[in-house]
């Protein structure tokens, strides 16, 4: 079946097609006709599936509909929950590309940034919102939005929306919500408890859809674990970049502070590496995700903050220079690469210390990663070979406390 065999409105037909989308994906084919019905959905899919156009095609046709008939705008109508500030940017942006010949308005909202030309847009009207829980509601506060008129509710990441950090805030939007809605849950991963949550905010003969259940990770990634003392992983990491001049390459460590300490290290052996963390404010991480998409750096070091179903294109390998200390974590990291019908490589070094982590992975996973064996004379070589060999233990303590510090100055003036 291809989108043009559906019966969407011409004007969203020119979107898709100048999308280049062709056929529907999986989930796409799965969930477009519940969601045109008006049926609630839960659905699961590997990441780089097209989640994200599986739910803002149908809304797009719905709402374009509606204002076609309308006599009056009625404001908001659809609202969009994401957990962080880029996707936000990025679903909102499927949304403006696919639905740019259409009546539709979509608008993203974030914080981080000045909330004044927000609330200015927010007066010109907009039909669907892209949020971030904490921006949203400081504008409800102000009585800048009047979400009584939502009529679709969408949880992007929705394993994570119901996590305890947004737990409360969705338990408070669903007050403000009108009872008569379509709800709509999508994320690449998701357990029982999050499952029990998500269906007493949903109708019970809602559409279930698992894609691919057994099998969490893209089948397009080739995964790799390499045993790597907690120390020497700077020297493996560069000799990675350097192999592959012309890769790109996203690096997940677990700190803001590691994030630091990893690209000051790539910086003194003449690597060129970014950082993207939750202590940079949002014009610096937006500016920092266009340099990587658009290949003006090829290296990006990140906390789990650009896990969550950011899609960069052409990244062909995503080292977890440090395993992920929730194993369904590793599965958003490694959904970076591999995506459509790209081939990408999942690299992990693993210390003594993360053999826990590792193993808590493999069991979420269903299957032992492949292990990569490092002979114990390589493993020399690629340390003393390292231009950055020659940094002391006392170097790199100094290193780490002025970063720490340097956090420390930058939350205080927050």
């Amino acid at each position: 079946m291809k989108f043009k065999d559906y019966n969407l409105h011409p004007q969203l037909q020119k979107g898709i097609e100048k999308a280049g989308l062709k056929r529907p994906t999986d989930i796409q084919y799965k969930s477009i006709p519940g969601i045109l019905k008006g049926e609630d959905v839960l659905a699961v899919a590997q990441t780089g599936t097209g989640k994200t156009a599986a739910f803002a095609i149908p809304i797009l046709h719905k709402l374009h509909v509606q204002k076609q008939q309308a006599r009056r705008d009625d404001g908001m109508r659809c609202l969009v929950m994401t957990p962080t500030h880029e996707l936000a940017l990025q679903v909102a942006k499927v949304f403006q590309d696919l639905g740019a010949h259409t009546l539709v308005k979509t608008m993203a909202l974030i914080g981080g940034v000045d909330q004044e030309p927000q609330i200015e847009a927010l007066k010109k009207g907009v039909d669907v919102l892209v949020a971030t829980p904490g921006r949203f509601f400081d504008l409800i506060s102000q009585g800048h939005l009047r979400p009584e008129r939502i009529q679709i509710l969408v949880l992007d990441e929705a394993d994570h929306m119901l996590d305890l950090g947004f737990l409360q805030d969705i338990s408070d939007l669903h007050r403000k919500l009108p009872a008569k809605r379509q709800t709509l849950f999508f994320s690449a991963t998701i357990n029982l408890h999050i499952k029990k949550m998500a269906y007493a905010l949903i109708n019970q003969q809602a559409i279930r859809i698992q894609i691919s259940p057994k099998d969490p990770v893209s089948k397009n990634v080739d995964h790799y674990v390499a045993a790597i003392e907690m120390d020497d992983k700077r020297f493996f990491l560069e000799r990675i970049i350097k192999e592959n001049p012309d890769s790109k390459i996203l690096v997940f460590v677990r700190t803001k502070v590691r994030a630091e300490r990893v690209s000051k290290a790539m910086e003194r052996v003449g690597i060129k590496a970014l950082t993207i963390h939750s202590d940079k404010d949002q014009q610096d991480r937006s500016a920092v995700l266009q340099q990587f998409r658009e290949g003006a750096i090829r290296v990006l070091i990140a906390t789990d903050v650009s896990a969550r179903g950011i899609d960069i294109p052409d990244v062909t390998y995503v080292i977890n220079y440090d395993l992920p200390e929730q194993a369904e974590n590793y599965v958003h990291r490694v959904g970076r690469t591999g995506r459509g019908k790209a081939r990408g490589q999942a690299l992990s070094f693993c210390s003594p210390n993360e053999t826990e982590l590792l193993e808590a992975i493999e069991g979420y996973i269903g299957k032992a990663i492949k292990i990569l064996d490092v002979e114990r004379g390589e493993y020399e070589n690629t340390r003393l070979l390292s231009e950055d060999a020659g940094l002391s233990l006392e170097d790199i303590l100094s290193e780490i406390e002025d970063l720490e510090a340097g956090q420390k100055r930058k939350k205080k003036k927050k």
